[in-house]
C-alpha cells in the first residue's frame, strides 16, 4: 500500500476504533448488473483509492470484467468461489479490512471482515449474507459512500 493512503477511521461507540485500509468488494451482482458497472460506480472507486486500497473479487460470471473496471485504480483478483474470497481477505488482514457483497459465496468474507456489508443490488442479495453481515445497504451507491462520510457507519451501527 502506498503512503499516500491514511485508511478511514471507524469510530463505534462502546467499540474499539477501526482504521479500514483496504476495500474488497464483489463484482458480480454488487458492483455490476449482468457484468456492467453501474452507473457512478466508476467516480466512487476513484474517489476511494485516495485513502483505501481497492480490491474487486471476482468469478467474472459474465466474462466483463476486466474490461468494465479497466483504467480504474482497483486491483482485479479472479477467483473461484467463496473459500477464494476468505483466502483473499486473510492477505489483505481481517482487522483492516471493509468486504462488500451481495451473494452466498460473500458471507464468509463478510462475517470475518471488520465490517461487512451485504448490498442489495439489482441482482438481488442472498440471505444468508443478509443474515452474516454488521450492515445492509439498499445499493451500491449508498454503501460505497458510507466509507467517504464514515459517521453514516457510526450512525447506524451505534448502541
Amino acid at each position: 500500500m502506498t503512503s499516500s493512503r491514511n485508511g478511514i477511521l471507524i469510530r463505534i461507540p462502546g467499540f474499539p476504533d477501526t482504521r479500514i485500509q483496504n476495500l474488497l468488494l464483489d463484482y458480480t451482482g454488487t458492483l455490476s448488473r449482468d457484468g456492467i458497472l453501474m452507473d457512478g460506480v466508476a467516480d466512487r472507486l476513484r474517489a476511494l483509492s485516495q485513502s483505501l486500497r481497492v480490491v474487486v473479487a471476482t468469478a467474472d460470471t459474465f466474462g466483463k470484467a476486466r474490461g468494465q473496471l479497466e483504467g480504474l485504480p482497483v486491483e482485479i483478483v479472479f477467483i473461484r468461489d467463496g473459500r477464494d474470497k476468505r483466502k483473499l481477505l486473510g492477505e489483505l488482514g481481517e482487522t483492516e479490512t471493509a468486504s462488500v457483497g451481495n451473494g452466498r459465496n460473500d458471507v464468509e468474507m463478510v462475517r470475518a471482515s471488520a465490517l461487512g456489508i451485504a448490498v442489495v443490488g439489482p441482482e438481488g442479495c442472498s440471505g444468508e449474507l443478509i443474515a452474516s453481515a454488521r450492515m445492509v445497504c439498499r445499493d451500491i451507491l449508498d454503501c460505497l459512500d458510507l466509507f467517504l462520510e464514515p459517521l453514516r457507519i457510526t450512525a447506524t451501527l451505534r448502541g
